[in-house]
């Protein structure tokens, strides 16, 4: 065979770029590889104290409509909601015997009052024993929109955040999805698939592109991610649970849903409306119910039996009641 002057430096210097590019390539995949890694972060110590809701289940508290969980997960505390009353969560804390003083972050989930109403009580009494106590709040984009009223105005986060803001605290504003702890993210707003209607529909907001209907696009939920999967906590959950489920399913995609735990707002929804509900959470493979708040009763029976869940697996959460990850729900004795 003839022999081209200068192929074999040719054929060399291509074998050295080849074998260069696949050298890049594994760094690549293996950076992408550990970033997956980080990303999977799992939380293998959790508990959820309910400190606000309509029912009590035990002797001890007070219920309210409103909303307020303590989430506990290899030892990061953090505060999910205050209350509707400004003493409710401060008191029944107490009666609980939790402390709250060396807890330093709050995540609202979105503006109404009832889940807002006890961040200043509880600032400023905690701060007495902890100048860092409750001093970051994470709140999604949209929060402080305007809310204008026959009356003025109706969102009352805005007067309250330079209230809180006056005492040192800070807010930290999402507009996707963060991991604020690792296996700990928040959604910020959540997209909305589905037509899941989980709001009055009589309020306005003024957003960037004018004043519309307010659909409480900052709601947010905090999605724990675990070996047995997925756990859900919501405040009202007004973008809707199973777009929230979706949403979390796209940063999670091989989780199944092992619990949900807060208010999802279904109390007015119809039979058709839950049933469809419990059919899109049997997707989800959701194992624990724990529907406090603005859930409602009937619709946590209802989905209970839709979805063919034990007693203890599906309840209607109370003040005191909690989830417990490698338990299960410890519910207190009126909502067993």
């Amino acid at each position: 065979m003839h022999k081209v002057p200068g192929l074999s430096w040719i054929s060399n210097a291509l074998m050295i770029t080849l074998l260069l590019v696949i050298s890049s390539s594994r760094s690549v995949a293996q950076s992408s590889t550990a970033s997956s890694q980080t990303h999977l972060a799992e939380i293998h110590s959790l508990k959820i104290s309910l400190l606000s809701t309509m029912l009590v289940g035990e002797a001890a508290g007070l219920g309210e409509w409103g909303f307020s969980a303590l989430i506990e997960a290899d030892g990061h505390r953090i505060l999910l909601d205050t209350g509707s009353h400004p003493d409710t969560v401060l008191e029944n804390a107490r009666d609980l015997k939790i402390d709250l003083s060396d807890v330093q972050e709050v995540i609202l989930t979105h503006n109404h009052w009832d889940h807002v109403a006890g961040l200043m009580t509880l600032r400023k009494e905690m701060m007495k024993r902890n100048p860092t106590a409750l001093s970051r709040v994470h709140v999604a984009r949209g929060i402080f929109y305007s809310r204008p009223g026959e009356q003025g105005e109706e969102n009352q986060v805005i007067a309250l955040k330079k209230v809180y803001e006056a005492t040192g605290g800070k807010f930290i504003e999402h507009g996707e999805a963060a991991e604020i702890f690792p296996g700990g993210w928040l959604t910020g707003p959540v997209p909305r698939k589905y037509p899941e209607h989980n709001w009055s529909g009589t309020g306005k907001v003024q957003s960037p592109t004018g004043l519309v209907e307010d659909t409480i696009p900052e709601d947010q939920s905090l999605v724990l991610n675990t070996p047995q999967g997925l756990v859900v906590v919501t405040g009202c959950g007004h973008a809707g649970i199973i777009n929230i489920l979706t949403f979390a399913s796209q940063e999670f995609p091989r989780q199944s849903v092992h619990a949900i735990v807060g208010g999802i707002h279904l109390f007015p929804a119809t039979d058709q409306q839950l049933d469809w509900t419990a059919d899109k959470m049997k997707e989800f493979k959701v194992a624990n119910l724990m529907g406090a708040h603005c859930t409602g009763i009937e619709a946590v029976y209802h989905i209970r039996e839709k979805l063919g869940l034990p007693r203890s697996s599906a309840v209607v959460g109370s003040v005191g009641s909690s989830f417990v990850l490698g338990e299960g729900i410890h519910p207190g004795s009126l909502a067993k």
